[in-house]
C-alpha cells in the first residue's frame, strides 16, 4: 500500500500517526488527527476500511499508553470492567451501523455538545485538579457503564473525539482527577478500537499491513504522549484537553457545514 505515496507522503504520515499517539494519550483526540490524513492519503479505497485501518493503527498507541498508566495510576479494576464490555458492545453496534445510516445528525449533536463541554471546562479552572467522591462505587458502575456504551456506539460509528468525550465524562459526572481520568479512558478506548477492528475487518475489511505499519509510529507516541502527562499531572492534561477539545470542534464543525 506503501508504494501509491512519495516519500514525502509516508513521512508526513509516519508523523501524523506519531503525533496521533501522543495527544491521543494525554487527552483523547488523535483520530482528529490520524483518520482525516489516512483518508486523504487514500482517497480511492472504501472510508469505512480506511476508518477501520485508522483504528487498527491506534490501537497499538491506545493499549500502549493504557498499559503504562495502568502501571502508574491505580484504577478500580471492578469499574474498568463495567466500562469497557458495554463500550466494547457499543462500539460493535457503531461500527455494524456505519456503512448503513447517515451519521450527520449524530454528528451535529456531538458537535453542540463539545461546545458546551469545552465552555464547562474553560470555567471550572479547578475541575478535575483532584478526584472527588461524587458517588459510590456501585453507581459509579451504573453511570460509567451507560456512558461507556452510548461513547462505544459513537466511536463505532462515526471514531474522533471519542477519547476526549470519555475523560470528560470521567471527570465532570464522575469525579475523577484528569490523571485518572486518563488511566480509565484509555483502556475503554483500547476495547472500542478493539471491536470496530474485529466487526470492520470482518464485514468490510482492513488495511491490515498499512494499519500495523502505522501502528508502530501510533506505538511510539502513545508511549512518549502518556509519559509525559503522569509525569506532569492533572494541570497540564487539563490544558492539554482544551487545546485538543478546541480543534475537534473546529473539526466536526468544518465535517458538518463545509464539507
Amino acid at each position: 500500500m506503501f508504494y501509491e505515496l512519495s516519500t514525502v507522503s509516508i513521512v508526513l504520515l509516519v508523523l501524523a500517526l506519531f503525533f496521533a499517539g501522543f495527544v491521543d494519550a494525554i487527552a483523547g483526540g488523535g483520530g482528529l488527527i490520524q483518520t482525516p490524513a489516512l483518508l486523504l492519503a487514500f482517497p480511492n479505497e472504501n472510508p469505512v476500511s480506511v476508518v477501520g485501518t485508522s483504528k487498527t493503527a491506534a490501537f497499538f498507541g491506545t493499549a500502549t499508553a493504557a498499559i503504562k498508566y495502568r502501571r502508574s495510576i491505580k484504577t478500580d479494576t471492578r469499574l474498568l470492567l463495567a466500562m469497557v464490555l458495554p463500550a466494547f458492545i457499543g462500539s460493535a453496534i457503531g461500527a455494524l451501523l456505519a456503512s448503513k445510516i447517515s451519521a450527520s445528525s449524530f454528528k451535529s449533536s456531538i458537535f453542540f455538545m463539545m461546545i458546551i463541554i469545552f465552555i464547562y471546562t474553560l470555567r471550572k479552572p479547578e475541575l478535575g485538579k483532584v478526584e472527588l467522591d461524587k458517588h459510590t462505587p456501585r453507581k459509579l458502575k451504573i453511570i460509567g457503564g451507560g456512558a461507556a456504551a452510548l461513547i462505544g456506539f459513537y466511536d463505532g460509528l462515526i471514531g474522533p473525539g471519542t477519547g476526549t468525550m470519555l475523560m470528560i465524562f470521567l471527570v465532570a459526572v464522575m469525579g475523577f482527577a484528569f490523571i485518572g481520568a486518563s488511566a480509565i479512558a484509555k483502556v475503554v478506548n483500547a476495547a472500542t478500537n478493539l471491536a470496530s477492528i474485529i466487526v470492520v475487518g470482518l464485514n468490510v475489511g482492513i488495511l491490515w499491513k498499512l494499519g500495523i505499519a502505522l501502528g508502530l509510529a501510533n506505538l511510539v507516541g502513545g508511549y512518549v504522549g502518556s509519559h509525559l502527562a503522569i509525569s506532569k499531572g492533572s494541570s497540564f492534561i487539563r490544558i492539554f484537553y482544551l487545546i485538543v477539545t478546541g480543534l475537534l470542534i473546529t473539526r466536526l464543525g468544518y465535517s458538518i457545514y463545509f464539507e
